[in-house]
């Protein structure tokens, strides 16, 4: 299986303002570039461009560096102040001065200890990591998400996620295992090798997945044999090559499952709306409100021509049906002759 297409960003922004409508909500909240920011990490006034597709995309450290900065401003400890890095730091047993460079935009930190940052501050896997659209894409896509099913199709779930099903399953019953990150690393690395291969149905070689980030294949050996972890370069340019979501090779299962249910729910809301009766479509793509309330002043007599005309037009179309236990509705004629409505018959016809 290949890795899915990444989605129009304007064209899910567009679908998130449908659902934001028919649930009653403002979608200019629901889309308001500063609760997208908190999401993505993305600056809010880069927002709009990244949707349109405009906004040139900063270097990995840039990216990381203000991320970090981002977290530390609007997530602060419970008297409003920023987190010390000392604190952050000793969250994952390391020095305070080991975010030194991260916090002065000097160089990247470990993968673990990026790892632990996104953790300490309760974001997902990706929050450092991903490239600006992959970054508003998730936050766009977490501002549609509602309540889905979906979670029975193992053999989906695992490509998405690159957990076992027993792991899947486990975390759908509230029992995540935990493996150390070097595992979970390599365990995904290796399921991305075996499941997004090349034209010939071969896996790709190290060399051409590191050539896509201007290293080595020796670069990625060790983690290939299970025997360390990429730097945070590396990885943000495997998550890239493979075009899965930047958090891929860091998320713990919980966050890994929710994710991939989060796609296979849009895909099903797609194909719901495909596959919908038109005339739902129709009254969506109209103001019903407007007509509703309209209507709404209308006198009996008013409510009565309209439920004539409507059987009118349905009866055009040949979609009028005889309504349940219907008999009061029926003309005097026994063997059932043309119903009237209103003083026409089904067909149009004066009665």
């Amino acid at each position: 299986m290949r890795a899915a297409p990444r989605p129009d960003l304007a064209a899910l922004r567009r679908r998130v303002e449908e659902l934001s409508e028919r649930r009653g909500q403002d979608p200019a909240q629901v889309l308001a570039a500063q609760r997208l920011s908190h999401l993505s990490g993305v600056e809010p006034a880069r927002i709009p461009g990244v949707v349109a597709g405009t906004a040139v995309e900063e270097t990995l450290e840039q990216r990381v560096h203000r991320r970090f900065l981002r977290l530390r401003a609007t997530r602060r400890d419970k008297h409003g102040r920023e987190w010390p890095l000392a604190a952050i730091a000793d969250d994952f047993d390391a020095p305070g001065a080991s975010l030194g460079p991260l916090n002065a935009g000097t160089g990247l930190p470990r993968l673990g200890h990026a790892a632990g940052v996104q953790r300490f501050f309760g974001v997902h896997a990706g929050f450092l990591l991903a490239d600006s659209k992959s970054a508003v894409e998730r936050a766009l896509a977490l501002s549609a998400a509602t309540a889905s099913d979906g979670g029975d199709d193992l053999e989906r779930l695992s490509h998405l996620t690159g957990m076992t099903p027993q792991a899947i399953r486990l975390t759908l019953d509230g029992r995540p295992p935990r493996l150390p990150l070097k595992e979970q690393v390599h365990q995904r690395f290796e399921h991305l090798r075996r499941t997004r291969l090349r034209e010939d149905g071969q896996p790709h070689s190290l060399a051409a997945i590191a050539k896509s980030f201007d290293a080595s294949g020796q670069s990625l050996t060790r983690l290939a044999q299970g025997e360390g972890l990429p730097n945070l370069a590396a990885a943000a340019g495997i998550q890239r090559f493979y075009g899965v979501e930047g958090g891929f090779l860091l998320a713990d299962d919980t966050e890994a499952l929710a994710t991939a249910l989060t796609v296979i729910e849009r895909e099903l809301e797609s194909a719901e709306r495909q596959q919908e009766n038109p005339m739902l479509a129709v009254l969506r793509a109209h103001d019903v409100r407007s007509i509703v309330t309209r209507a709404g002043r209308l006198s009996p007599r008013g409510w009565k021509s309209l439920a004539d005309h409507l059987d009118d037009l349905l009866a055009r179309e040949g979609q009028l049906g005889r309504p349940a236990g219907g008999a009061e509705h029926d003309s005097g004629d026994p063997a059932g002759g043309g119903r009237t409505t209103g003083g026409r018959t089904a067909e149009g016809g004066s009665a």
